[in-house]
């Protein structure tokens, strides 16, 4: 018993690792003006077509995702039980008329490894990514603005990204963690969210945030 428990222990860390690793080359640079001219190598004119329709379509409250391009986000991506289609997630509000998307990532493009806003040009740029979606919740425009308000009270706070992928602490968020946070904290209601468990402890899935009745998707973009 006490050698399949260290070897459960094991597994964690070595999935923790590889979680950090995969943000360390998923992540995005610095944050950019919302019409700034695209990167070089950011894709075809048409998939620069098709991020520019799925920006159009967020609405404050919403969930941005995104897939990843490079092995290691194949494998954040993987870590998903049900539906491993998406690596990276965050919180969509719109300020100034245009949206920017809250969430935590690590690695080296985010030196000091603390939830940032990024506009959603930069954040579904078809550079780094294989494709982008919106997820829509049935929430009232009182609830989703509760949601902005804590998504912002985190941003103000700057939590670390969360190594450890420690459910029961706020001063170290991942992802997902953050999304699930803020939203049931809006909705103050634990269970409106379904928890995954995997080596020992619950965590939070990229599709725990889609794969319940409360969420409908908005759209789902491939790029070529």
């Amino acid at each position: 018993m006490a050698q399949a428990g260290f070897f459960r222990l094991h597994a964690f860390f070595v999935l923790c690792f590889f979680i950090f690793t995969a943000c360390c080359f998923t992540a995005c640079s610095t944050s950019t003006p919302p019409h700034s001219t695209p990167p070089p190598g950011s894709g075809q004119p048409s998939n620069l077509k098709a991020a520019d329709s799925a920006i159009a379509l967020l609405k404050t409250g919403d969930v941005a995702l995104r897939a990843g391009t490079g092995p290691f986000s194949y494998m954040l991506a993987g870590l998903s039980l049900k539906d491993k289609s998406y690596s990276h997630c965050g919180i969509v509000s719109v300020e100034g008329g245009y949206p920017f998307i809250y969430h935590c990532i690590g690695g080296e493009d985010n030196p000091d490894e603390r939830l940032r806003r990024d506009s959603a040009a930069f954040f579904f740029s078809p550079t780094r990514n294989m494709g982008v979606a919106i997820v829509r919740y049935d929430m009232q425009p009182a609830t989703i603005a509760q949601l902005v308000n804590v998504a912002q009270a985190f941003y103000r706070q700057r939590p670390l990204f969360d190594l450890k992928f420690d459910l029961h602490t706020d001063g170290e968020l991942y992802c997902s963690e953050f999304v699930y946070k803020a939203i049931t904290r809006a909705v103050h209601d634990t269970g409106y969210l379904h928890q995954s468990y995997g080596y020992g402890r619950a965590f939070i899935g990229i599709d725990d945030l889609y794969l319940n009745p409360h969420a409908h998707f908005v759209a789902k973009v491939a790029y070529k």
